[in-house]
């Protein structure tokens, strides 16, 4: 039975919020992150600012290079928090079938529902005009059978748009688009795939699969399916915290062991008390340790750990510094991956037209 997925997206989260909750933000260009004088990224920016060149994950100071007069502010998630539970409080007016991906996107599945007489594009239109007529902030959507596509389509006419892929329409959409929007796509495997002559999703529909397995492995079955259009992937109301971290950018480069060992002792504090928020339902079966360095690589090194063990982050750090080339460090991140105590079932619903 075909489904009706609906992915949502909110336009600029965070400096949507700050421009509603501050009309003097809203014709200027507007950036969240570290503020002017403190070294960071940006977690994101208005449309006013992306027209300069201004993006998501970018280091503060190259976006003020980019655009001197961006005002930067360091943002308030706890605010952010309250207004996504608005969010969601309006998407479970639809369905129950939400999948919550971060506090400002969503899937959700409405193939059951009967309200519009069960049209998902009257659906997602109304709970964009709801967000907006309450919320005062604007949403994007994108509708389909599959929910890969439904996500690419929610990008499709941002800002407060719509994009509608019918079943009918799935296929010739799928062979006509870009490989680098399908999720999963980042910079690396596009140039690898590019490098093989494969641009669109046709392109690697007519490839060889063994030959694409063979130079993607596992990641390679998964882009052959999403290029035949298919994704079996059922709209998850369960999610299971898998990992739980921490991170610290500093305003100088730090340069030796003990100053590492130093943020450590801070950084561990912090993901101590995060831990204890969950220990109740969660394991810890691994530790991890990252490094951002000076010319913005990064490494990452995760071992097995049982428990947490402050003393196997310092065991971590050292091989991390094996690899910093006499590199200076601009951030430092603790993290460990979970595992519930009690395994859940993982019998889905099934769902009908």
């Amino acid at each position: 039975m075909t489904r009706k997925i609906i992915h949502i997206d909110l336009d600029c989260y965070f400096a949507a919020v700050e421009m509603r909750d501050n009309p003097e933000l809203r014709t200027i260009p507007l950036a969240i992150g570290g503020s002017r004088d403190r070294r960071g990224v940006i977690s994101t920016c208005n449309y006013i600012a992306r027209e300069y060149g201004v993006r998501s994950a970018m280091a503060t100071a190259h976006a003020l290079k980019l655009c001197p007069n961006l005002k930067v502010i360091p943002g308030n998630m706890e605010k952010y928090k309250a207004v996504s539970q608005q969010i969601h409080q309006i998407f479970s007016r639809y369905t129950n079938l939400i999948e919550p991906l971060s506090l400002d996107e969503a899937y959700l599945d409405v193939s059951g529902s009967e309200l519009f007489r069960g049209s998902a594009t009257l659906i997602a239109e109304d709970i964009r005009k709801s967000i907006e007529s309450e919320l005062n902030l604007t949403a994007s959507a994108g509708v389909a059978s599959i929910k890969f596509v439904a996500k690419v389509a929610s990008d499709i006419n941002k800002p407060n748009g719509i994009c509608v892929i019918t079943p009918d329409e799935l296929e010739c959409f799928v062979d006509e688009l870009d490989l680098g929007k399908i999720p999963g796509v980042g910079k690396v495997t596009l140039e690898k795939l590019n490098a093989l002559g494969l641009y669109k999703g046709v392109d690697v529909k007519n490839y060889d699969q063994r030959m694409l397995l063979k130079q993607f492995g596992k990641f390679g079955n998964s882009l052959w399916d999403r290029c035949h259009g298919i994704d079996r992937r059922e709209v998850n109301t369960t999610r299971i915290r898998k990992s739980l971290g921490v991170e610290r950018t500093f305003a100088q480069d730090i340069q030796t062991e003990q100053e590492c060992i130093e943020a450590i002792e801070f950084l561990y504090q912090e993901l101590e008390r995060r831990f204890n928020n969950i220990a109740h339902e969660n394991t810890i079966i691994r530790q991890g340790l990252k490094l951002k360095f000076d010319d913005f690589q990064q490494t990452t090194v995760e071992h097995k750990q049982i428990g947490l063990d402050k003393t196997f982050f310092s065991i971590l750090l050292k091989e991390a510094l094996s690899r910093s080339k006499e590199r200076g460090i601009r951030l430092i991140g603790l993290s460990v991956g979970l595992e519930p105590k009690e395994i859940q079932s993982d019998a889905q619903m099934s769902l009908n037209w």
